[in-house]
């Protein structure tokens, strides 16, 4: 039986910081699983330390002494995926100038791990099923059936049965994936070991900069906890990193914590706690397309509002139009502020209240009239999804410089489902 010592001691050595109950299952699970040969399945949302349990896995195991090579199946291009992990031989394709080993011949005898095996194309799904019934792989180009001895980890950020459901994924290698499931909790599920793990990043970073350690106060602290991190452990070090770089007061509050975390990201719906790969969501485009919907509500429940306001103040006037002017900032037709905002605004009004002057129609029926075009204007401005994902592409792209990496982090959506968003979108 491993004691809850054992589990310190392996937190110890692989740097793992926090104590919740999820983080302390998870663990236990991997250290059961590590002294087999059976295929694990690791899960949980980018960012969440996954390939950690990997090393852990192989480290406790009886091939600790072979080699452990972690692979990224999203970050191969699909027509080399298959030389990567089995090998080629010379002039089995353009550009095979020499025979070259593949992963699962050089990891004989010890363990690989390929992380978002969902990312994995249906022909090297078969291969690699033949690999774990079998022990037998093919180079490309060859007939010749080689024999490998690999343990299998793996490790996914999808929900792998609906990929199965829609064909994107082999059912039988997911059950046989998926012999020891490993849920990974995301940050926002560990509670205080978000706190801890802060105080871990800026003493890190105090040293690594030469400055006094960053400390938070109870309301930061908490504030800390209530965020969503959709980034995970990966956007928390930033934070830390930023902060610890650029805060010239070292006791932190609430309020300039505030400025670090952005204010557009939300709690999305998540499917909490049970453990089960078959229990989580998507989350590399439903993510994105949460964050979508949420920005929608927000400009169609201001739009009710300046509705609201407009027919109780018996039309829009300077003082309703300052309030809400955020709400037109984007729009083709929308309210251009001049330079002096003391003076009093001055817009240039849309055509659909220049009407008002004009009209023969009375108050009732222009009112009627004008709450249909706002919200025809608003539909055509607001409602494409495709408009407010490419948009928010655009904006994570030009944030990190264009470094496709970076903004798919930024996104939480992975490298290659970002590159394929670029090409869809066409964006230079």
């Amino acid at each position: 039986m491993i004691t809850p010592s054992e589990i310190q001691s392996v937190k110890q050595r692989y740097g793992i910081i926090g104590n919740s109950p999820l983080l302390n299952q998870a663990i236990l699970v991997a250290m059961q699983a590590a002294p087999t040969d059976m295929t694990v399945l690791i899960t949980g949302e980018s960012g969440s330390g996954k390939e950690s349990f990997s090393k852990i896995i192989h480290a406790l195991s009886l091939r600790k002494h072979g080699k452990f090579i972690a692979i990224n199946c999203g970050a191969i291009p699909e027509g080399t995926i298959d030389s990567e992990l089995f090998g080629h031989e010379k002039g089995s394709f353009t550009g095979a100038h020499e025979a070259r080993k593949g992963y699962f011949e050089v990891t004989d005898g010890g363990s690989i791990f390929l992380d978002e095996i969902g990312e994995m194309p249906l022909g090297t799904q078969a291969r690699l099923l033949r690999v774990l019934e079998n022990g037998e792989f093919i180079k490309v180009g060859s007939s010749k059936v080689q024999k490998t001895n690999v343990r299998v980890i793996t490790a996914t950020n999808v929900n792998l049965l609906k990929a199965v459901e829609k064909g994107k994924f082999r059912e039988d290698l997911y059950y046989r994936l998926n012999t020891v499931p490993i849920y990974v909790p995301p940050l926002r599920e560990r509670g205080e070991d978000v706190v801890l793990l802060f105080r871990k990043f800026t003493g890190d970073f105090s040293e690594k900069y030469h400055v006094k350690p960053i400390s938070l106060d109870a309301q930061a602290q908490e504030l800390l906890m209530r965020y969503a991190f959709p980034g995970n452990i990966r956007q928390l070090k930033n934070i830390a990193e930023q902060i610890s770089l650029l805060e010239e007061n070292r006791e932190v509050n609430a309020q300039t914590l505030s400025k670090y975390l952005p204010a557009d990201t939300t709690r999305l719906p998540m499917a909490l706690g049970s453990g089960s790969s078959g229990d989580h969501i998507d989350f590399s485009e439903r993510d994105l397309l949460y964050k979508v919907l949420f920005d929608m509500k927000k400009d169609m429940n201001d739009l009710k509002k300046l509705v609201l306001e407009s027919y109780q103040n018996g039309g829009i006037n300077s003082s309703i139009m300052q309030k809400h002017q955020g709400l037109f900032e984007d729009m083709d037709s929308g309210f251009s502020q001049k330079e002096n905002m003391e003076s009093g605004p001055s817009y240039q009004v849309p055509l659909v209240l220049e009407a008002q002057k004009n009209s023969s129609l009375n108050n009732d029926d222009y009112e009627e009239d004008a709450i249909e075009d706002i919200i025809h204007e608003e539909d055509d401005n607001s409602l494409s999804l495709e408009k407010k994902e490419k948009e928010m592409i655009l904006r994570a792209l030009r944030k990190h410089n264009n470094k496709r990496k970076y903004a798919a982090s930024d996104l939480g959506i992975s490298e290659r489902t970002l590159y394929r968003k670029i090409k869809q979108y066409e964006i230079e």
